[in-house]
């Protein structure tokens, strides 16, 4: 099939590759000119495992091109796939700014059958937003608008989109039904659904499981809250209650919150959708207040280790700044509240992460950069510190036995958000190491 994608952020550019490394003509669009200048020279501006290979193969093979012109990929493709962000507005709302300015851009461009899809993150009801605007230029029989959501998660996103657990297509339409499933088939050969559905129904099932997975992830997080104050160990009740087959063992790992490009927005969209049709989402309210609060708790229990918030004279190792593993996306990433936290009370900073250094500083603050030392290996993390706190779960941070931190740190203590180490071999390294929702080891 001919496809094209406008949008060529982490969604776009994944998506429109792994459709190209399928047999498909894909050419994506962007309004940067220098993005676009860059990807055909074979540039990839994000970080993400196995797309580097695909992406060179379908562009070699002449299957995956670039334009900034959406007037030459449109009238040739079966399909269009609409990937533009959907940042969140000040109140919470979805911003749905780009994927207006394109619906209007379609419709005179549009000469023939095309299925339009959604593959951006959208509150329910804009399909039919988009369906109007575009039926305001051209014959409602030459269109259909399709909800698509995307399931990728970052780091995993090639793996993610070339074997789906399930597909998920909304629209009224048996022939853009017919073409979507045509085109996912390759997809889902060992069996994984493609379900169809109505597209308001495609558009909420988006954030609802977003919204599930985050509110599995804060439950957790409350859970280890619960165990720092009874004398639990919040691993021994993952280890429990993951067995049951019907809660699972996946995203109960207690930590210091969510957060990238998914989960606090979509949440902050799902609960403005249920305010402006007057119901109270009480339980999506607690899981945004929780998490703003779990992105910082380790900044409060440094301060009862070192008694004061004043950390003037003090430096800390900072070991990750994505907001997960395999990424170099630091988009709510509880490395940015910390780290800002930390510079407020008068800290400094060593900071290392393997992909995410030059993604954070952009987006940092000022006072951060100005107190901060990003080095480019994490034993350089280590010298001379005070204490060391632990961000993000790289593989690579947990290779460094805890044994070996006593020998490396001039004062071994050590902050981990993640949960990476035993406490057993902690405290027999002799290391004060306090991590979330288990014992402090070795405290005084």
């Amino acid at each position: 099939m001919n496809i094209a994608v406008i949008g060529t952020g982490y969604v776009g550019l994944v998506s429109g590759t792994c459709f190209a490394d399928s047999g498909n003509n894909v050419t994506c669009v962007d309004i940067d000119e220098d993005k676009v200048g860059r990807l055909r020279d074979g540039q990839i501006p994000i970080y993400e495992p196995g797309l580097e290979t695909i992406f060179a193969r379908s562009q070699r093979e002449g299957r995956l091109t670039f334009t900034t012109d959406i007037g030459d990929a449109v009238p040739q493709a079966d399909i269009v796939f609409l990937c533009l962000p959907t940042p969140p507005g000040g109140d919470g709302q979805a911003d749905l700014s780009a994927v207006m300015a394109v619906a209007k851009q379609l419709g005179p461009i549009v000469d023939s059958y095309t299925v339009i899809v959604n593959k951006s993150t959208v509150p329910v009801g804009t399909g039919d937003r988009v369906e109007a605007i575009i039926g305001q230029h051209i014959d409602p029989e030459l269109f259909d608008v399709v909800s698509n959501p995307e399931f990728l998660r970052e780091g995993a996103a090639v793996e993610d989109f070339k074997y789906p657990e399930r597909v998920v297509i909304g629209t009224g339409s048996d022939q853009a039904a017919d073409i979507m499933t045509t085109l996912y088939e390759p997809f889902v050969r060992s069996g994984n659904p493609i379900i169809v559905m109505d597209r308001r129904s495609a558009e909420l099932t988006k954030y609802a499981a977003n919204a599930m997975l985050a509110t599995k992830i804060t439950f957790m997080n409350e859970i280890a809250n619960i165990c720092e104050k009874v004398g639990a160990n919040v691993d021994n009740i993952r280890r429990g209650i993951g067995t049951d087959s019907r809660i699972g063992k996946r995203f109960l790992f207690a930590g210091i919150g969510y957060g990238g490009s998914c989960f606090p927005k979509d949440v902050q969209a799902i609960h403005h959708t249920a305010g402006q049709h007057g119901y109270d989402f009480k339980i999506v309210d607690s899981v945004m207040q929780v998490n703003n609060a779990q992105k910082v708790s380790i900044v409060r229990k440094m301060e009862e280790y070192f008694d004061t918030d004043d950390f003037s004279g003090m430096t800390f190792g900072l070991w990750g700044l994505s907001f997960k593993p395999e990424t170099d996306d630091i988009r709510e990433a509880p490395a940015l509240y910390i780290a800002e936290e930390l510079v407020k009370r008068g800290a400094k900073l060593l900071a290392y992460d393997p992909e995410a250094i030059g993604t954070f500083k952009k987006a940092t603050s000022q006072a951060v950069l100005d107190n901060t030392s990003f080095v480019h290996n994490q034993k350089a993390a280590l010298d001379d510190i005070d204490a060391l706190v632990i961000c993000t779960e790289w593989n690579e941070f947990r290779r460094p036995t805890v044994d070996n931190f006593a020998e490396e740190m001039k004062h071994p203590v050590i902050f981990d958000g993640r949960n990476l180490y035993d406490l057993k071999r902690a405290e027999k390294a002799g290391i004060t190491y306090i991590s979330v929702g288990r014992p402090a080891i070795n405290v005084n």
